[in-house]
């Protein structure tokens, strides 16, 4: 019997620059880590590359003076932002390149958490100064009052303080508060700032103001000779120096398409290719949601359209295959796994599996594996993943 099922390996690659062909540079790595490593290459095969190589292969990116301009082509006076995430390599490096507009800011967080999970303030100190999220809303002295002293688990930094002093000297007003039309008592020049509610925010903000109201994703979206992303704007970026942002990759589509192709001319096979960002996936004690791009995957080959269709080998173990054991058990279930319907939505025997897009697993698992640090191997390999238990 076949003793291993998916098997995950981190490719270590070039350093790539851009201007890299990195079509070449993912089939050559793969290829060359195949004959080094000893291991071949097989039909359903996945093969992730993260999306900063990607896009700095492009060299998709913008100056915070980019920035500026684009809210100056936006707005005239002023400019509120509703919701944005506490991130140091991507919000904060955002908020530097709205203040060199030299316009007013008012900045209005959400509270005790922002939309991924970084916290702003201890909950339990919250419920015993008597402040209801719900409805109370927060000016900086008040805050400060009460939580000056609380620092990000993870980065050490209280937030509020942070994003204040990236600005000129009160150029960035700070409001807490969860409810988005707060910001219209200050301006109606607005822009969502959140990643996965932003239309519903957009659409609140748009309904009760009068003013122009528009999200990051909205923004850096042209060509003009610079980065840009007609999908998804400023959403994705991060910091690459102090004065630049990588933004998400563009055209990943024709990018993934190649490398199948390349690769299934080479190899005879017929391999996905995903392009990867942030996992999907919550962290149990800093309580924070990783998916700080808009997507797991921005582009990815047909094969890895939608959810698992899998059945549930506890359920059948637990209850049509009880009175089975050893070998007669193990066959009963081969044949059960063979003959499964091709869509097992709502049946009792898919009961707790994961309801979730191919991609976005697959992506979280390549998330998992690359990391984000030092370890040098931005290509996955994934091998197995479409197999099952009768896979032989």
């Amino acid at each position: 019997m076949r003793t291993v099922g998916t098997k995950v390996r981190g490719i270590r690659a070039p350093i790539i620059k851009k201007g890299d062909n990195l079509v070449d540079i993912v089939v050559k790595t793969i290829i060359n880590s195949c004959k080094e490593e000893g291991y071949k290459l097989y039909d359903n095969d996945v093969i992730g590359i993260t999306e900063s190589v990607v896009a700095r292969a492009q060299g998709n990116y913008v100056l915070l003076d980019d920035i500026a301009q684009e809210i100056k082509n936006n707005f005239s006076k002023n400019v509120g932002i509703v919701f944005p995430i506490l991130s140091r390599n991507r919000f904060s490096m955002i908020l530097k390149g709205i203040a060199k507009s030299n316009y007013p800011i008012y900045l209005q967080l959400s509270y005790p958490r922002d939309e991924v999970g970084n916290a702003l303030m201890d909950i339990n100190q919250m419920e015993e100064a008597e402040i209801d999220p719900h409805c109370d809303i927060l000016d900086e002295e008040e805050y400060l009052k009460q939580f000056e002293d609380y620092k990000h688990p993870f980065t050490g930094i209280n937030y509020v303080k942070y994003y204040k002093e990236l600005g000129e000297k009160d150029q960035i007003k700070i409001i807490l508060s969860n409810n988005p039309e707060t910001i219209l008592k200050y301006t109606d020049d607005i822009i969502a700032a959140d990643i996965h509610t932003r239309n519903r925010t957009k659409d609140i903000l748009k309904k009760a103001g009068d003013g122009k109201v528009i999200g990051l994703d909205e923004l850096c979206v042209e060509d003009k000779g610079r980065g840009y992303n007609p999908k998804y704007g400023l959403l994705g970026s991060n910091k690459a120096s102090e004065n630049e942002l990588k933004l998400f990759p563009r055209n990943g589509e024709a990018f993934v398409n190649e490398v199948q192709k390349k690769l299934k001319k080479i190899t005879k096979k017929n391999i996905e290719v995903m392009i990867y960002g942030d996992g999907a996936f919550k962290d149990p004690v800093g309580k924070i949601w990783e998916l700080a791009d808009p997507v797991v995957s921005p582009a990815f080959t047909s094969g890895l359209k939608g959810t698992p269709n899998e059945v549930k080998l506890k359920y059948l173990a637990d209850n049509d295959f009880k009175d089975l054991e050893g070998k007669e058990l193990l066959l009963a279930m081969k044949e059960e796994i063979k003959n499964k319907d091709s869509d097992l939505v709502g049946k009792v025997k898919a009961q707790g599996t994961t309801p979730r897009q191919i991609t976005d697993l697959l992506g979280s698992l390549c998330d998992l594996v690359s990391g984000s640090g030092d370890k040098g191997t931005p290509i996955i390999l994934i091998q197995g993943y479409f197999d099952n238990l009768s896979t032989d």
